[in-house]
């Protein structure tokens, strides 16, 4: 049997409007929307996806959640860029800049160099 596989990260979002405006600053548009089921899917040029799930409002707490999504890109630095930051060149390798979308999720971007 010969196997294809792919990661899809499913995202917790108090407000699937403003996630998925959000995501849309890294280059994501909504391809499938389930309104009545909390869930939306977004994908991007390359190929990438990503699921929002509707949370209760309260559910996520950056301080104390150990979850996030990390994303490659060529474009690091234009998107961090987007977001009012700058990328880092980072010890191990990566030029990276990580943000919160608006449920406190934690989004770091990235490429090798």
């Amino acid at each position: 049997m010969d196997f294809k596989h792919s990661a899809v990260a499913i995202v917790p979002s108090e407000d699937l409007d403003s996630s998925a405006a959000f995501y849309a600053r890294l280059g994501f548009g909504v391809t499938s929307d389930y309104a009545a089921h909390g869930y939306r899917i977004l994908h991007d040029a390359g190929g990438a996806s990503v699921h929002l799930t509707r949370v209760e409002a309260g559910t996520i707490d950056p301080a104390v959640t150990a979850h996030g999504i990390y994303f490659y890109s060529e474009e690091v630095a234009a998107l961090a860029e987007a977001f009012g930051l700058r990328a880092e060149a980072k010890p191990w390798g990566l030029t990276e800049f990580a943000v919160s979308d608006p449920s406190g999720v934690l989004v770091r971007v990235g490429w090798p160099g």
